[in-house]
Order: C-alpha cells, then sequence, then structure tokens
C-alpha cells in the first residue's frame, strides 16, 4: 500500500526475497555425520556433548523417532518446532502465472484480506493478507523477480519479469512481513475468505487508527 508518486523500477531488497520457512532447508547426511545416535530403533542416545541437549528419559524415544522415520536431529527438531509454533496454520503453496516464481506460507485456512484503494492497488487490484516474514519462503525465482518503489520507496512491490504477476509483495504497513495475493495460492487450502476494505488514500491516518494490521507482521 502507497501513495501515488512517480517511481522507479529497481531489483529486489532482499537477495533472497524471502526469510527462511518453517519448512526450509535440505536434508543433510545421515547415520552419524547427520547427528543421528547409532543403532536401531530404541537405541539409547550417547551423553550429550558441545551444544546438545539432555533429552533424560526421552533419550530412546527420540533416538527410535529418528531411526522410523529417517531423520536428523535437524530434521526431527525442525518438525517438533513446527507442530509446536505453527500448530493451527496450514501451509499454502502458490507462485506467478507463468511459473517461474513459486512460493510456501504458512497461515490460516480463514484468510484476512485487505482491499485498499491507494493509487498502486487501486491499479493492480492489490488484494493480499500480511504474515510474519518467518512464514514464508520462496521456493524459486529469486533471480525472476524485480521491484517496483515509489514514494517513501517503503513498500517493495515484486513482480516476476516473465509474466508481470505480482504474487507477494513487502507492505509499507508490515515491512517486516510479506504481504501475498490470496489468487496466487494453489487451490485446496483456503476454506475461506474475509475481506476488509482499507483507505489507502489516507494511508497514514487509515493505519494509525487500525487496531491489528501491524500486529499482523509479528512472529
Amino acid at each position: 500500500m502507497g501513495r501515488a508518486t512517480a517511481g522507479s523500477a529497481r531489483r529486489p531488497r532482499r537477495g533472497s526475497a524471502a526469510a527462511s520457512s518453517p519448512t526450509g532447508g535440505s536434508r543433510r547426511g545421515r547415520g552419524k555425520a547427520a547427528g543421528r545416535p547409532p543403532g536401531g530403533p530404541g537405541a539409547q542416545a550417547q551423553s550429550p556433548g558441545p551444544g546438545a541437549f539432555d533429552l533424560g528419559a526421552q533419550s530412546g524415544r527420540w533416538a527410535a523417532f529418528q531411526e522410523r522415520h529417517r531423520l536428523s536431529c535437524e530434521e526431527a527438531a525442525r518438525l517438533l518446532l513446527d507442530a509446536y509454533e505453527y500448530r493451527g496454520l496450514v501451509k499454502h503453496t502458490g507462485g506467478c502465472h507463468c511459473g517461474a516464481v513459486r512460493f510456501e506460507v504458512w497461515a490460516s485456512a480463514d484468510l484476512h484480506v485487505f482491499n485498499c484503494n491507494c493509487s498502486i492497488c487501486t491499479k493492480k487490484q492489490n488484494r493480499h493478507f500480511i504474515v510474519p516474514a518467518s512464514r514464508f519462503k520462496l521456493l524459486k525465482g529469486a533471480d525472476n523477480l524485480t521491484t517496483y518503489t515509489f514514494n517513501t520507496h517503503c513498500a517493495q512491490h515484486t513482480f516476476c519479469k516473465t509474466c508481470g504477476v505480482q504474487s507477494f509483495y513487502t507492505p509499507r504497513s508490515n515491512p517486516d512481513g510479506y504481504g501475498i495475493a490470496p489468487h496466487c495460492l494453489d487451490d485446496g487450502t483456503v476454506q475461506s475468505i474475509i475481506t476488509e476494505d482499507i483507505n489507502g488514500k489516507e494511508w497514514e491516518k487509515a493505519v494509525k487508527e487500525h487496531k491489528t494490521i501491524k500486529d499482523m507482521s509479528k512472529p
């Protein structure tokens, strides 16, 4: 969201255009090299070394879980953190029209979407819901993104250089998060959409008076 003045195009402010997500990262080696305790199901974890943690009576369950699902210690911990920190959320996927840009985002199945009437949002019909940066991950297309800014240059209007579609951007109201276009999500994960009009023509006043918008990008 922003006010109307002349603008300029530039490349994305953030090289990857995204923060790490709850499911980010690739699988690393197996067995001892990956931090998985030796032995089969039920094996007792060894005494924790530097940087490790003591699981106490849960050591056997932890070792058996890693063995059963063929997970490194880091991967198993990631699953645990995802289940706890993102409970009640679903993983949406989406992207631009040509498929060069793809992303995933953790958000509610019931989306709260803003419909802004500022100059740029009106022209490109920029309806979006807001998430913290930690819940968003760009899967591919960082090199295929370009960014348009204007006025205060706070909002980063990212779009695909091939098809021109903006599937996500960094709103001026929430520079620590992302605005995601619900119409760019894949089918099957959205349960309902509630749309709220916001008076972007009086941007400062509207954002100052809004009770929750700035909190929507907080982890």
